[in-house]
């Protein structure tokens, strides 16, 4: 196996980025099978714990409270209704069960016991546990890896230099330091972005980038098409097409190869022959259920069929865990 870089240049990943596609996908295949079982796809829920009201801009989020969307705010779940949830999501097969809080950051107060008390309940069922609450301080990313946190969502969403077009409530050292603050407690990084929100070719060589030379790199990587939600800035984007989901896919499989790539947002937009391209460049995660936070997303038996018909099989929780190790 080849060693794991984190010295990746700019010019080295267009260059990836930008190979005749059948020769791309090729090459990241043989990178999957190198570290992965290319058969096995982990099977992730996400479910919004507290929806909307949020006071960021992200252009691209019905959540935001700026916005005149159809979603409707929604308090802090009770903690026996999420782990009910948890329950239903590892009885239809999934083993990742992330929680999703619309805040800007987390704040020491009684919700956020609250979700401390929902990750104990979920890393009890021997899920791995995953959230994604915004930004969080070093002490509050000591007290989820304490409650059982597994993982923690924060994505970095597109390239530094793209970021001030969609949003202008936080600035890109905000996210880069929230993941620094999640890698010093020793809790999983999951960490990607979206494309599709008007960005450059270079803008999305720009994060992976970014995510490919950061100290460790992310044990996951989210891809996401973006679902255009009417209400928000960005609701007349074009679909991004399969064939720009399988270049970022394998591109992030080629240069960070033990990470999980996720296919994540803009799955129900795509049909089996488009989620097999995908599969086939080095994707080895889904997110299962029929949202994904407010957006659609395939249903639970659909995902079912197409694991029939491809031949995969769902992956189990904790697989092949490796400590996550002090940088050098």
């Amino acid at each position: 196996m080849d060693k794991i870089r984190n010295d990746w240049t700019k010019e080295e990943i267009s260059a990836i980025y930008n190979r005749p596609v059948l020769e791309l996908i090729f090459e990241a295949a043989h990178t999957h099978r190198e570290y992965h079982d290319s058969r096995e796809v982990q099977v992730c829920t996400l479910l919004s714990v507290k929806t909307g009201g949020c006071p960021e801009d992200c252009a691209y989020c019905p959540q935001a409270a700026r916005y005149h969307t159809d979603v409707e705010v929604h308090k802090l779940m009770d903690v026996e209704e999420v782990l009910e949830s948890a329950r239903e999501a590892k009885e239809s097969g999934s083993t990742r069960f992330c929680m999703g809080a619309a805040w800007r950051e987390v704040r020491d107060n009684r919700d956020f016991d609250k979700v401390l008390d929902m990750v104990k309940g979920v890393n009890e069922m021997g899920m791995e546990v995953c959230c994604t609450l915004g930004m969080l301080t070093e002490e509050q990313a000591e007290k989820l890896k304490s409650a059982g946190l597994y993982a923690y969502n924060h994505n970095l969403d597109t390239s530094e230099e793209f970021y001030s077009d969609i949003i202008s409530t936080r600035g890109y050292s905000d996210r880069l330091e929230t993941l620094d603050n999640v890698r010093k407690a020793k809790i999983s990084m999951c960490s990607g972005g979206i494309i599709g929100m008007g960005e450059s070719e270079g803008d999305r060589i720009g994060m992976l980038h970014t995510l490919a030379t950061l100290p460790e790199h992310p044990e996951s990587v989210p891809v996401n098409a973006l679902v255009p939600v009417e209400g928000t800035p960005l609701e007349d984007q074009e679909k991004v097409s399969v064939w720009e989901m399988v270049r970022m896919i394998a591109t992030a499989r080629l240069i960070m190869p033990k990470a999980m790539v996720r296919l994540s947002a803009g799955r129900v937009r795509m049909n089996t022959e488009e989620q097999a391209l995908c599969f086939l460049a080095g994707a080895n995660s889904i997110f299962a259920g029929d949202k994904l936070l407010t957006t659609p997303n395939p249903e639970y038996k659909s995902d079912e069929e197409m694991f029939q018909v491809l031949n995969l099989k769902p992956r189990k929780a904790f697989k092949e865990e490796l400590p996550i190790s002090d940088p050098a």
